[in-house]
């Protein structure tokens, strides 16, 4: 059976076929021996074809679908025109060896090629990449070398930047941070305690707080200054007057040993250290909230910002937490007892790092266990929802607490815990009322245009009405007042007519108004004659009654 080997390099896809492999065998060793000698690996391995890569944006990409296991369009046409082709019904009399078994069954998952990859082929292919310069005849030396080292940085800042993008390396900083800080503040702190103590040693009792015990030493300096007028100062740091009043009255009493001014100046300046790292922590702490808030609400929501950090810088990053089974994470941060009770054959721990959660405390000692497991199921569930879906909330989160807090009732008292189908189905629905608020105000606008259009609608058919009513009003009333309103109308209309042309020249204006007062005189002998028509009508009737 023939072997074509395929070669990824980094200015193209080349094509090899392997010859003679009876002679030397089947044996590794055989060929390593052979690859450094150029004359007998040059008499075994040919090049067969070589398709070189259009840029180094494609060579990024080839390269980047090669190291997932995914063959491109491009290399698939590469193989299918260079090899032999498959038939469905016959054997292939061939085979194709590639270093990675990803891309080899994928492959042959497309092609129907059969892939092998094994150490005899990769002793082949290392003798390839050792020689590879001399079979391309046209590479220039030292252009394999350049290509590498491209490829090679624009590779690396990809998936650096891929890394950078994905915000919980900020998270796993922040952690552990943290961690240090409290240890060392912790530290620190007892330092300043016994440092201070040779001079005031019965501070400690009054003031338990390091904080407030390292503020309290700063201000107080030398104790035999210390004296009544200090006592407003001394309740503004602790927050209780009686506090400062036994301060100063111990300071009167001490039993300290006096210390120089430089040594007070030393304990001064290690005190406002120990402050300042203790709001320096205040402020990391809530960064670290703000971030957790950004890329993992729901597992905040559900545990809490800090054991939620812990738990993602435990597994390396979110995306290594959320592919974690419940199991893992329920014992996440416990391996070595974990290992211990595995080899001594004892019994393996119940929780890790999610013991530091307030749930763990809250159960019964025999329930503590259960309470893990269910615990660490739902912030698998929470961490995996934050790591795929594309819009954040803390509605799943708030949700899955729920349900925690469901459940340490139904241990203690026995009370029925809802469905978690019932549960995820109204997190979904008021994920999607949130997500229709925003049209909801734009349909709200857009019915208050209708009902605008609506109501100028319903005042033109009023107004029609009052019309239609008007002028039946009108059909009612004499037909000399119909006249009578007719000719105003005309001569109100015919004012605005000549009020428009106003504009006109003055000799046309004059004539224009001559014409109206004349067309006045004449409507106003016209009433008249009407009158005394009407008058005399009047007059015949009565007569004829008589």
């Amino acid at each position: 059976m023939a072997l074509h080997l395929l070669y990824e390099s980094a200015s193209g896809y080349a094509l090899f076929q392997a010859h003679g492999l009876d002679e030397i065998g089947q044996n590794t060793e055989a060929v390593r021996s052979s690859v450094s000698d150029l004359n007998r690996f040059g008499k075994v391995v040919k090049l067969i074809a070589f398709d070189p890569f259009e840029s180094a944006l494609d060579a990024l990409n080839q390269c980047n679908s090669v190291s997932e296991g995914m063959m491109t369009d491009e290399l698939r046409n590469f193989l299918e025109l260079n090899l032999p082709k498959v038939k469905d019904s016959k054997k292939a009399k061939f085979s194709l060896g590639v270093a990675e078994p990803k891309i080899g069954s994928h492959i042959s998952e497309v092609t129907k090629i059969p892939c092998q990859s094994n150490e005899f082929v990769l002793e082949l292919l290392r003798g390839v990449r050792l020689h590879f310069d001399t079979f391309i005849k046209d590479l220039k030396p030292g252009d394999i070398e350049k290509a590498q080292l491209g490829l090679g940085h624009s590779y690396s800042r990809a998936k650096v930047k891929f890394n950078v993008n994905r915000v919980d390396n900020m998270v796993i900083q922040a952690i552990f941070l943290l961690d240090t800080l409290d240890k060392d503040i912790n530290s620190f702190s007892m330092r300043v305690r016994e440092w201070y103590s040779w001079h005031f040693p019965e501070l400690v009792k009054i003031v338990n707080d390091n904080y407030l015990y390292a503020k309290v030493a700063k201000y107080i300096e030398d104790r035999s200054l210390l004296d009544e007028d200090k006592i407003p100062g001394l309740t503004d740091i602790i927050g209780d007057e009686d506090k400062a009043k036994e301060i100063v009255e111990a300071a009167k009493a001490s039993m300290g040993q006096e210390l120089s001014p430089i040594d007070l100046i030393n304990v001064q300046q290690f005190a406002q250290r120990v402050m300042d790292l203790s709001d320096y922590r205040k402020k990391l702490y809530d960064y670290l909230v703000t971030k957790m808030n950004d890329i993992a609400p729901n597992l905040a929501a559900l545990i809490g910002e800090v054991v939620g950090a812990r738990l993602i810088s435990h597994a390396g990053s979110l995306t290594n937490l959320a592919k974690c089974p419940s199991s893992t994470l329920q014992i996440l941060g416990a391996e070595k007892a974990l290992f211990r009770a595995l080899k001594t054959k004892g019994n393996t721990p119940k929780y890790g790092l999610i013991f530091h959660s307030s749930f763990i405390g809250r159960a019964s000692a025999r329930n503590k266990g259960r309470m893990a497991r269910y615990l660490a199921n739902k912030c698998s569930i929470a961490s995996r929802i934050d790591c795929f879906s594309e819009m954040g909330s803390t509605v799943f989160g708030e949700k899955l607490r729920e349900q925690v807090e469901e459940r340490l009732d139904f241990y203690d008292k026995g009370v029925a815990p809802r469905k978690n189908l019932d549960v995820m189905k109204s997190a979904i629905e008021s994920i999607q009322n949130k997500a229709e608020e925003p049209t909801d105000v734009s349909t709200k606008k857009s019915k208050k245009k209708s009902k605008s259009v609506a109501e100028d609608v319903d005042a033109m058919e009023e107004d029609k009405l009052t019309e239609a009513a008007n002028g039946k009003a009108e059909e009612e009333q004499p037909k000399s007042e119909k006249k009578k309103k007719d000719k105003k109308r005309k001569s109100d209309e015919d004012q605005a007519k000549a009020e428009v042309k106003l504009k006109g020249t003055n000799g046309v204006e004059a004539a224009e108004d001559g014409a109206i007062k004349k067309k006045k005189k004449k409507s106003k002998e016209e009433g008249e004659v009407e009158l005394q028509a009407t008058g005399d009508v009047k007059k015949k009737k009565k007569k004829s009654k008589e």
